[in-house]
């Protein structure tokens, strides 16, 4: 099952992606355990002439105080016409430990859903869900009452 192998982490709110200008750091994604590691950014409203784009950093050990480096091509450029899609990074077999997405705005006003992390082909199995994440799992549900 998907859930067996696979954690999802909120990384930034739905709230801080609110319409602004200001630069969305995600919090440290520690990918300990996993191979890879898949930024999902839904977007919202983007105002013309927003200059908006996307990166991910890595550090090696401590998730606070470490030097967060950039990773070669990963900057996305996110076009003011790119409203209501949904853009994603994924890294595998990470070179450090902890992950952050950077999401810039400039400008004007662009907005985000929150960034979503999922963790994925884990060492340990089964794994155990990100603070603020739940949900079910069905095998094989017949047709009913819901």
């Amino acid at each position: 099952m998907f859930f067996d192998d696979c954690k999802i982490v909120i990384a930034s709110t739905t709230t801080l992606g609110a319409a602004g200008t200001t630069l969305i750091t995600s919090s440290a994604v520690d990918t300990y355990g996993y191979r890879g590691c898949c930024f999902v950014v839904p977007l919202g409203t983007i105002t013309a002439g927003a200059v908006t784009s996307l990166k991910v950093q890595q550090s090696s050990d401590d998730a606070v105080t470490d030097t967060y480096d950039d990773l070669t091509g990963s900057n996305q450029v996110i076009a003011d016409t790119d409203d209501d899609k949904l853009r994603y990074v994924d890294i595998y077999n990470p070179g450090k430990r902890y992950l952050k997405l950077l999401l810039s705005r400039a400008t004007q006003n662009a907005t985000i859903g929150g960034i979503i992390v999922i963790l994925y082909n884990a060492k340990n199995k089964p794994t155990t869900q990100g603070a603020n994440v739940s949900g079910e799992n069905f095998i094989a549900p017949i047709e009913g009452t819901a």
